[in-house]
């Protein structure tokens, strides 16, 4: 049974969140992510949870990890100079597989930037957050009712790949208040982490198939193991072995790149009979739907790709929209972050473009007007 509820974007964050088992969240206010911290400090002493705001963004992502060392469902949430703040920390949950769920609501950037105004400035940010040798994984909603199910999604993946998971949302879906029509919890498979349940002296939570997570128990239980920022070995102590590193750097690869089937998604909408392909995410593809709506009822076919997974990218499924449409257009509330990954998934170099990076939201109209002048439609 679906339920429908009028909230914002940010508060369906917190309310999926908790739905879904989260018992612990840890971060520092920032605009325009502060209202997820909010709701969570309300939700989680309901549901016996923690709430701790700390000094800074820094501390806001290590108690978290802590959290998710010990077993609980944990989140941060911030903005870009935040997530910027965090990259240390990120790279220990990477090269220690401690899963995470990481909410960034986009704002314009860099550096402190626009910080009431709509951007999709981190996209990168999201695939490459801190040095090394990784694989990420990156979901972002383009709907209110998506803000709930994906938040959801990212719990599962971070506890099944153990990985922290990155949930992108833009300004204008964070702060958007309108309906949403949600699906009933109990309709939703919530995966649950896995546990070693042999003999303590035989524990080796890093000894792992080349394409499989670790599986490290909550902290607490008996099983003895080491968490550290250096390369390890099968209980997690340091190590400068160079097979042994060299194996999981490339299962770090794997046990992403050879699960992409369960990881990326993407939408198709109306692309049957389009002459024209759309390629957008996140708020904007709300823009152009609208401008879709409008283009077909005066008889210029269009149509949209959506990647709902940013990273890993959706690789065939792109190269397969761009074998099929000979007009790409590419919009986006950045420079062209996504922009480079469709030219190289497709072998491309005459795509269509429109871009803004001023904070502005970009409108049907202005998607129109780019529509016609590739139609060569006045």
């Amino acid at each position: 049974m679906s339920v429908e509820v009028i909230s914002t974007g940010n508060a369906l964050v917190a309310k999926a969140a908790i739905d879904c088992g989260c018992k612990f969240f840890g971060g520092y206010p920032i605009t325009p992510s502060s209202e997820i911290a909010h709701e969570m400090s309300v939700r989680l002493p309901e549901v016996g949870g923690t709430f701790i705001q700390m000094e800074d963004e820094i501390s806001g992502i290590s108690v978290a990890l802590g959290a998710s060392m010990s077993g609980a469902k944990a989140m941060t949430a911030s903005s870009g100079p935040g997530i910027s703040l965090k990259s240390e920390q990120i790279g220990l949950a990477f090269i220690a597989e401690i899963p995470l769920v990481i909410v960034n609501v986009m704002r314009g950037g860099p550096s402190t930037g626009l910080p009431t105004r709509v951007s999709q400035g981190d996209i990168l940010q999201a695939k490459s957050p801190t040095h090394g040798d990784y694989q990420s994984i990156t979901l972002i909603p383009g709907s209110l009712e998506e803000v709930y199910t994906f938040t959801i999604k990212a719990f599962n993946l971070a506890f099944k790949f153990m990985t922290p998971v990155f949930l992108l949302l833009d300004e204008t879906l964070g702060h958007m208040q309108a309906k949403a029509v949600l699906p009933d919890i109990k309709d939703i498979k919530i995966y649950k982490r896995d546990e070693f349940k042999g003999e303590k002296n035989n524990y080796l939570p890093y000894k792992a198939d080349i394409d499989k997570p670790a599986v490290l128990n909550p902290f607490f239980k008996g099983y003895r193991y080491h968490i550290t920022g250096l390369h390890h070995g099968n209980t997690g102590f340091p190590t400068e072995n160079g097979e042994i590193v060299d194996y999981n750097i490339k299962r770090l690869f794997n046990k992403i790149n050879l699960h992409k089937d369960e990881i990326c998604e993407f939408e198709e909408f109306n692309l049957e009979n389009a002459e024209i392909c759309i390629i957008a995410y996140g708020s904007v593809n709300l823009a152009v739907k609208s401008a879709i709506e409008i283009l077909n009822k005066e008889g210029i076919k269009v149509g949209l790709f959506r990647p709902l997974t940013l990273w890993p990218s959706s690789k065939k499924k792109i190269k397969e929209i761009c074998d099929k449409f000979k007009n790409i257009l590419v919009v986006e509330l950045n420079l062209g972050q996504y922009f480079g990954e469709i030219q190289k998934c497709g072998l491309r170099d005459d795509l269509h473009t429109l871009f803004k990076a001023n904070g502005r939201p970009i409108s049907p109209n202005e998607i129109i007007k780019k529509v016609k002048e590739i139609k060569g439609v006045k």
